[in-house]
């Protein structure tokens, strides 16, 4: 298989439909002018699509070294938290039997490095995957029921070199069998949701491994899952709830205010031809021209505690690589391209935080329904805290017109103030707490984070921190809305100082560079800011600008490879060309380096993201375009177009055209 295989849309509907009330007595002849009212009688009957999320163990034999996968609130395993999708069909007797059948596919963790033993091969799972009968019995909108069925998976293992490096990686399929038992409870004529436990027995496959030489391992796959589910209903069976009506029904608004369900989908395929390129190193850009594509599935997933009291959980696959490893660019081309990309999905519990409201009093505003976002309404004046694992710029330096690489512009430098090294781990999240005060025209919001245990680490650690605080105003010039948000930033990490490693390679030569910064990492503070403007022009006409800066004498830690950059551009929406719904942007951002950092890579050094082995010390330059095309309310097609000159700063290489599309739908 190759990276570029197995991408798939994704579909997590979201809603259910409303239970109807009348008003009175309700005569024959009202019948035909009301909507159908739900029947007494739950039915299970009709054709569902849904997503799970849950957790695994098991064995894959004596002797396999397998993988420890994340559990996060569990211990690793094999499986570490799952994640995937199902489809089945039920169809209930008159007697309240409910059979039925079902396909799901599950996909693992990532990997828990801090819990990972040296040894000269690993075993793990790409996927599993069974489809399974189903026999329950319905009581009303209660379903127990057991499942069997057929079961397949997909394993490797990874020969490592003697510095835990993969060497080589080879494959093989199991088949076996899988039974369980769950239960199902409907909430409403759509939506229902399902606890199942699985036994999983995959087979045994040899692996032979003389020629690397090592002895030969059996692999025999052993699995025990335990799922939580939430199925949505897309097409009505015979004696259902709503059985007047046999078309596939599209996604509806949520019955309740108390929860909401949204999800995303975003293949992004990208690639350019060959460029200029005399020498490359380590994290170069390769020269000749390379395509790749990511893929991503999320759902969002809010619930009302009580009054101002909100958690939310986000859940979400990730497949794919960048263009060149997403390496070889500091202001990198795609804004889904993960550093810890995975040939298949991976799945990661992204988002799990508490968010509490209080209202200061006084004026109202609406809250649309959206991801992350419960509709309702709340006082304009209020504090707000926010407790858990999210992106910092779920809160932060966030912008109309460039922030979403999964609707807007793509490149780094443009939906972030590139220069600030926010904490993340390798997908581009933490754990922290925010508190914002926010006023009709004004906001102030500060945030505290953890940040990874050495650069471009997984690893999330208390030891060390990282924290934010943002000033936010809003305006209006000749009545068209702007804001104006000024930030400042301080990072402590584990992290070494540029001029300290090069002075030692100067007083050694024969030291390699990229020895001697690990060797010479400790507590570090990194500092800046960030300026970032909007401004809406004209009706569906804005611009945008951002500056940022960091002090630029250690490591950078967990974003990109930028001490200073400037970006600005356009946006338009095509209500002016009779498509309101497209949009146009064209900008573009320079980026550069601190003295002591480009002297660092000048020597060899190596970054997050970029290091030539050399260098022709130039600013990146970054010129982008768009155009997204709404195909329906659902779906959007984009074409863009990235301009890249000095590519890692290196005035030797390129220039780089990249060309993507990108297939983005929300649900």
């Amino acid at each position: 298989m190759t990276r570029r295989s197995r991408s798939r849309e994704y579909l997590l509907a979201g809603v259910g439909l409303s239970l109807l009330a009348f008003d009175g007595v309700a005569t024959a002849a009202d019948m035909p002018l009301k909507a159908p009212a739900l029947s007494a009688v739950y039915n299970w009957s009709g054709f569902y699509l849904g997503g799970h999320v849950g957790y695994g163990g098991g064995s894959f034999g004596p002797d396999t070294n397998p993988l420890p996968l994340q559990g996060v609130f569990f211990p690793h395993s094999i499986t570490g938290l799952i994640g995937g999708y199902q489809a089945g069909y039920n169809f209930q007797l008159p007697n309240n039997l409910v059979l039925g059948g079902e396909a799901d596919v599950s996909f693992l963790s990532t990997l828990d490095r801090p819990r990972l033993a040296p040894a000269p091969f690993n075993t793990t799972f790409d996927y599993i995957a069974t489809a399974r009968g189903r026999v329950g019995y319905a009581f009303g909108t209660l379903l127990p029921y057991v499942t069997g069925g057929v079961a397949w998976a997909r394993t490797h293992v990874d020969i490592n070199d003697v510095d835990g490096s993969v060497l080589s990686t080879r494959g093989h399929t199991h088949l076996g069998w899988t039974a369980g038992a769950g239960v199902e409870y409907a909430a409403d004529a759509r939506w229902s949701a399902k606890l199942e436990y699985d036994y999983i027995d995959l087979g045994a496959r040899a692996y032979g491994l003389a020629d690397v030489p090592l002895p030969d391992v059996r692999v025999d796959p052993k699995v025990h899952t335990v799922k939580l589910g939430l199925n949505y209903k897309i097409w009505d069976g015979p004696g259902s709830a709503t059985s007047s009506d046999y078309a596939i029904r599209p996604p509806t608004p949520p019955a309740s205010k108390d929860w909401n369900v949204h999800a995303q989908t975003t293949f992004l395929p990208q690639g350019y031809p060959s460029f200029r390129s005399p020498y490359q190193g380590t994290n170069s850009l390769p020269g000749a021209g390379r395509v790749r594509e990511t893929w991503t599935v999320g759902a969002f997933l809010g619930w009302r505690l009580w009054d101002g009291g909100e958690f939310y959980f986000g859940p979400e696959l990730a497949q794919g690589f960048g263009i060149g490893g997403t390496l070889g660019l500091a202001g990198f081309s795609n804004g889904e391209a993960q550093k810890g990309g995975a040939e298949y999905p991976r799945f990661r519990a992204q988002r799990y935080y508490f968010r509490q409201t209080f209202g200061l009093g006084g004026e109202q505003e609406e809250v649309a329904d959206a991801a992350n976002q419960l509709p309702g309404k709340r006082d304009i004046d209020r504090i707000t805290v926010t407790v858990g694992r999210f992106a910092v710029g779920d809160f932060f330096d966030g912008n109309s017109y460039a922030k979403d690489p999964r609707v807007d512009f793509m490149n780094w430098a443009m939906w972030a103030s590139a220069a600030y090294d926010f904490p993340a781990d390798l997908p581009g999240f933490t754990r922290g707490a925010v508190v914002e005060l926010n006023r009709k025209d004004w906001a102030v919001r500060a945030g505290v984070f953890q940040v990874p245990s050495a650069p471009n680490s997984d690893v999330l650690t208390f030891k060390t921190g990282g924290a934010v605080v943002e000033f936010e105003e809003r305006h209006t010039v000749f009545d068209q809305p702007g804001k104006l948000r000024l930030g400042i930033f301080a990072n402590r990490g584990n992290t070494g100082n540029y001029r300290n490693a090069l002075a030692i390679s100067a007083a050694d030569p024969t030291l390699d560079i990229n020895d001697i910064m690990p060797s010479i990492r400790r507590e570090n503070l990194k500092y800046g800011f960030y300026v970032n403007a909007e401004q809406q022009i004209m009706n569906n006409v804005g611009v945008f600008a951002r500056a940022s800066w960091n002090d630029g004498r250690n490591e950078i830690l967990s974003f990109t490879d930028i001490d200073r950059s400037v970006s600005a551009g356009l946006s338009v929406k095509g209500s002016y060309w009779g498509r309101p719904s497209d949009t146009f942007g064209l900008g573009g951002a320079i980026n550069g380096l601190s003295s002591a950092h480009r002297d660092f890579l000048a020597a060899g050094g190596l970054g997050l993201l970029i290091g030539d082995g050399r260098l022709n010390y130039s600013n990146e330059r970054i010129l982008e375009t768009y155009y997204a095309y709404a195909i329906d309310k659902n779906f959007t097609l984009t074409a863009d177009y990235q301009f890249i000159t000095n590519p890692a700063y290196n005035a030797d290489r390129g220039p780089v055209h990249v060309f993507s599309g990108r297939l983005h739908g929300e649900f």
